[in-house]
């Protein structure tokens, strides 16, 4: 997942509203979000390749992302970056989750990443290129891509020009979903879909055999979690409620209202 957009603590109705694209080759495949774990119960789409994931909540409201880093450092990786995710999704607050960031990258190599860590009370994100580094969240929109934490861009020597074009998509993203005003969460992340598919922001892309994959919108608050996921590029593919199939009895988990026992929003 290349392009990751927080919204924390702006809405009343949901602290962690998140609204992200994963870019990743063509050939990977993938599953769609379902219940990934069930001690604690986590919902996240799967890598088959390596079995983890780039993104999900747990049972806790806690909610976990990752993008890669671009960076110059040579980083053996051997252990993949998906599976630090699923770990850090066993976390009952994003505290500490934290702290099982710090221990895993004492005890395993990763390749570079920007990982986020958000629930209600406490949101930040961890750069790794062989050193970890930290940023602490104010409230407010904050959008993360493989080269910047907001305004704090990092170009490696290795294709520079694109990573300055990635960084100036990121700030123009950041900019359009910055004023919330008067809407609810369901509503900014309506307008969040729009903007990560709209190819003026450059975040959708479309590669040779790499490209945005998919596409997800969550909303953890208070109530049931919202979650809606398209399984191909925003800019051509509807998102839909999640139905976490694994559940036993199909649960739907929608953007546009709560769900009741029998997953009808």
């Amino acid at each position: 997942m290349c392009t990751l957009t927080l919204a924390w603590q702006v809405f009343d109705d949901a602290p962690v509203a998140v609204a992200a694209n994963r870019d990743e080759s063509i050939d990977r495949d993938s599953l769609p979000p379902d219940l990934y774990r069930e001690e604690p119960s986590i919902v996240a789409p799967q890598d088959v390749e390596a079995g983890g994931t780039w993104i999900g909540y747990n049972e806790h409201g806690v909610f976990v992302g990752i993008t890669n880093r671009w960076t110059d450092a040579d980083l053996a990786a051997e252990r993949s970056r998906g599976l630090l995710v699923a770990d850090v999704l066993e976390a009952e607050t994003a505290t500490e989750a934290e702290s099982i960031v710090e221990d895993a990258v004492r005890t395993d190599e990763y390749d570079g990443f920007y990982l986020v860590l958000a629930d209600a009370s406490s949101a930040c994100c961890y750069r790794w290129d062989g050193t970890l580094s930290y940023t602490a969240f104010d409230p407010g929109v904050h959008v993360v891509v493989n080269v910047a934490v907001d305004e704090t861009v990092d170009i490696p020597a290795v294709r520079p020009d694109a990573a300055r074009e990635q960084a100036a998509n990121a700030r123009a993203v950041r900019k359009a979903l910055s004023s919330p005003n008067d809407e609810s969460a369901a509503d900014w992340l309506e307008r969040a879909a729009g903007v990560l598919g709209d190819h003026e922001y450059g975040v959708c892309v479309h590669g040779n055999g790499y490209g945005t994959r998919s596409s997800s919108l969550i909303a953890i608050g208070a109530g049931p979690t919202r979650h809606a996921f398209a399984s191909g590029p925003p800019c051509r593919t509807p998102f839909e409620p999640v139905v976490l199939e694994a559940a036993g009895s199909a649960e739907t988990v929608g953007i546009d209202g709560e769900c009741d026992a029998e997953g009808h929003i």
